[in-house]
């Protein structure tokens, strides 16, 4: 999150992307930092999925990202 922040004071979009485990933590981290990142929550858990299944969840993010980077509020 602090990596985001800092790209977007500079003038570069960020997406903010974490598991939907980490929903309720990115928020209060987000809010403590004044800060309301694009952020994009993937499925959980990730550290054990295949090749594949990681394929399949980046695929099915992929959309959702570009679309956080040039639309506003393009993020859920």
């Amino acid at each position: 999150m602090h990596d985001i922040s800092d790209l977007e004071r500079r003038g570069i979009p960020g997406v903010f992307v974490a598991t939907v485990e980490f929903t309720d933590a990115a928020a209060a981290q987000a809010a403590a930092l004044g800060f309301d990142p694009a952020a994009v929550f993937s499925p959980h858990p990730i550290q054990d999925r295949t090749d594949e299944e990681m394929t399949a969840i980046a695929d099915a993010l992929v959309d959702r990202l570009v679309a956080a980077l040039v639309e506003p509020d393009g993020a859920t």
